[in-house]
């Protein structure tokens, strides 16, 4: 019998969603490696990257089909849906990659010990994240804060240089 067997893979297997979703982030940690966490970061970001750019929608669109598939936002706490999806690697420029999913509540207080980069990605209402719309904010190296989402419900995407944070006590 020729052809392919039920358990042979085919070319035209499209990749799965999570392999899909690190190939976007190599694309854009690659961008951003080596730039300063700063205003001008995020401005180039929001210029770049906003909410109407092709990158926006697929980091959006990945980030809701991993929560849909259980690989996104796996644990629960303080009312805060959130997880780890990567460690940081080579590839992904030594960011860490985290989401969370907040609606209306602040998060635990927390530094950046060297920065932090999030995508605002409002899903009810007109989200904001610590004040920022849909979009990208960038916190520098030192920065600390209550993770807070008003006016609705958003996923925000953490990059974090080699995965630093510190919660406090």
């Amino acid at each position: 019998m020729h052809g392919l067997s039920p358990m042979t893979p085919s070319f035209e297997t499209p990749m799965p969603t999570k392999a899909v979703f690190h190939q976007t982030l190599m694309e854009l940690t690659g961008q951003i490696a080596g730039r300063p966490l700063d205003a001008a970061l995020a401005d180039w970001l929001n210029q770049a990257h906003g909410p109407d750019s092709a990158m926006y929608v697929r980091l959006k669109e990945g980030c809701m089909a991993g929560v849909q598939e259980g690989w996104l936002c796996e644990r629960e706490g303080g009312g805060i849906r959130y997880g780890r999806v990567f460690k940081p690697d080579d590839a992904l420029h030594r960011f860490s990659v985290d989401v969370v999913d907040m609606q209306n509540l602040a998060g635990p207080h927390h530094s950046h010990p060297r920065g932090e980069i999030d995508l605002i990605m409002p899903l009810e209402g007109e989200a904001t994240f610590d004040n920022h719309p849909a979009g990208w904010c960038v916190y520098p190296p030192g920065s600390a804060h209550h993770p807070t989402v008003a006016q609705g419900r958003a996923l925000v995407l953490y990059l974090l240089p080699e995965g630093q944070i510190q919660f406090t006590r």
